[in-house]
């Protein structure tokens, strides 16, 4: 009849009840030994201790089950809500309540914690865009002083302070329209507007409009065996056209001399195709593989800083893959070469 572990206030006081007027009428009947005596005690005690335990666990603990609900419920009840409330939580039995607390604060836990690292996170992000800010605009000043106390009496060192301070404002326009990409992609801003198109042909573009870049170390560009057969995506072309720019360009940058870049097309299951980027550079140590995608996040510093960069573009291009709803990943060895590889829909 009774569930141990989950009694309702109801229940609990019949219980009680029961026990304690049990034991009156066993020992009413031992005294009289009359059965009908017995009888009258057992349900006149029952009765009375019923109704009042009922009365005692429905004011003192009910009532602080209903204020503790109405603590962790984030929206305030309708009267619909208020009647179910009043007429289905006194069924609740106390481990009920128990579990259903302990979720609420597993679930305020997570959420604090969540708070915390977002926090931190908009710490880093500022004290790093801070940091990428104040780096061109110092240039910037310092070349300009140079300039005004007189550097354009040379002209040969005059044009070439005009031509840094004219590097560190592209550097810096460069800077605000990745941070205004990635903030777009972010609020979804940017709307994803898919298309079908061949993915070689797209590679191919790219390959040829980043191919002066890597003319100085002889880098080569080819697909790797079988990858050169069309395979159409379903995609948005010009934000796909971002990604492979800033991995193909990362390729080139961080590539050897001599070296080769590596494009492989894979149809895999799900309607999905893969499209990986393989270089032979400098490759990735492996504590920085996890955190490669973050905003501003440089394995290298002063490598970075001096081969360029906003150290935005594989943030970009983590948002760009996410807001298709496909996945992004990276493999690198040092000294061996890294592997940018990301998923798309083959068709609508």
């Amino acid at each position: 009849m009774f569930k141990e572990k989950n009694l309702s206030p109801k229940q609990l006081a019949a219980l009680t009840a029961l026990l304690l007027s049990s034991i009156i009428g066993l020992s009413v009947f031992v005294l009289f030994a009359d059965v009908k005596i017995l009888i009258a005690y057992f349900l006149a005690c029952f009765i009375v201790i019923y109704f009042i335990l009922y009365q005692i666990l429905e004011f003192f603990i009910y009532r602080k089950i209903k204020l503790i609900y109405k603590l962790i419920s984030s929206t305030k009840a309708t009267k619909r809500e208020e009647a179910y409330q009043k007429y289905i939580l006194p069924q609740k039995g106390m481990d009920d309540v128990r579990e259903d607390v302990e979720a609420w604060a597993a679930q305020q836990t997570e959420q604090i914690q969540q708070l915390q690292s977002n926090e931190a996170f908009r710490k880093e992000f500022l004290q790093n865009l801070s940091h990428e800010i104040k780096t061109p605009i110092f240039a910037i000043q310092g070349y300009l002083e140079l300039i005004a106390d007189g550097a354009m009496d040379q002209p040969e060192i005059g044009n070439k302070f005009i031509n840094q301070a004219q590097a560190n404002v592209q550097r810096l326009v460069g800077l605000l329209n990745d941070v205004d990409v990635i903030t777009n992609l972010e609020i979804n801003k940017e709307p994803i507007l898919k298309t079908s198109f061949i993915i070689q042909d797209l590679i191919n573009e790219v390959a040829h409009n980043l191919s002066v870049k890597w003319l100085k170390k002889n880098i080569q560009f080819q697909y790797k065996k079988g990858s050169d057969t069309p395979v159409t995506v379903f995609a948005d072309r010009n934000k796909v056209y971002q990604v492979l720019v800033n991995i193909i360009s990362n390729a080139s940058k961080y590539g050897k001399i001599d070296g080769h870049i590596i494009a492989s097309i894979y149809k895999i299951e799900d309607e999905k195709i893969l499209i990986e980027i393989s270089d032979d550079g400098i490759g990735i140590a492996e504590e920085h593989i996890p955190r490669l995608f973050e905003r501003f996040y440089r394995t290298d510093d002063a490598r970075s800083r001096e081969i360029g960069g906003t150290g935005l573009g594989l943030a970009i291009c983590k948002h760009i893959i996410e807001a298709h709803t496909e996945t992004l990943h990276v493999r690198s060895t040092l000294n061996v070469g890294t592997t940018i590889g990301f998923t798309l829909a083959s068709k609508a």
